[in-house]
């Protein structure tokens, strides 16, 4: 994010978010995966022309990063302090259950949202809080002080295949709350590896066009036998 540190700056910075639109783009978003202008115009009911308006003032607030390929112009949330941003503001908000659904599909979508999704490169929902206690409970990540992964902690994530490799000033473990559970889940590197692990070995899924996430049935197996986390939980 380029803004200074002023009055002006953070009223440039509330500005972008202060419009249902471009507040409605950043929360796709933050599935972390890359959409183009016309997905994220069908996603919010705009015109393209609409849509490419609002996204130029993201990309140029820097809170979209784009990139074109032929005739598609792809953005995606600029890192992972943005996504931080995001989804710490909707967790200020009052919860999704608190606005009825309109349609059966939505109830769906907002049931299977709140069982499992991504949080820009992590889990959340009640998947990443069950992660999230399973690894407490096991020594493996303290909270009592913040957010941090135990020695056994690393090991583990070396015993078990998923590589912590730190880039920047990212933290190894840091707390991210869940805006459907109102608790803190895993987020930093170690949440980031966890996650894609789990979907790159099929231990979860990707359902929908949303960031919903569900457990497989390998998953199901792996979690309950790596950190005890009972199959009913997941579901």
């Amino acid at each position: 994010m380029t803004f200074s540190r002023s009055g002006a700056g953070l009223a440039a910075l509330a500005g972008l978010f202060a419009d249902v639109t471009r507040a409605g783009f950043l929360l796709a978003l933050l599935d972390g995966r890359a959409w183009t202008a016309g997905e994220l115009a069908r996603h919010a009911g705009v015109a393209a022309s609409t849509a490419s308006e609002h996204l130029s003032r993201l990309v140029a607030g820097g809170l979209l990063t784009e990139e074109r390929q032929g005739r598609h112009r792809y953005v995606r949330l600029a890192d992972a302090r943005v996504a931080q941003l995001v989804e710490d503001l909707a967790a200020q908000v009052a919860p999704a259950a608190a606005v009825r659904p309109r349609t059966l599909r939505e109830a769906g979508a907002r049931s299977a949202t709140a069982r499992g999704r991504t949080c820009y490169d992590h889990l959340a929902g009640r998947l990443g809080i069950a992660v999230t206690d399973a690894l407490t409970g096991l020594g493996l990540l303290r909270q009592d002080t913040g957010f941090a992964l135990t020695d056994e902690g690393v090991r583990w994530f070396e015993d078990i295949g998923v590589p912590l490799v730190r880039t920047g000033r990212r933290p190894l473990a840091r707390a991210c709350l869940d805006w459907t559970e109102r608790r803190p889940h895993l987020a930093g590197v170690a949440g980031a590896a966890f996650c894609h692990h789990a979907l790159t070995a099929g231990w979860c899924v990707r359902i929908g066009s949303e960031r919903a996430v569900k457990v497989t049935e390998t998953g199901e197996r792996v979690l309950s036998h790596l950190l005890g986390i009972q199959a009913e939980t997941l579901r």
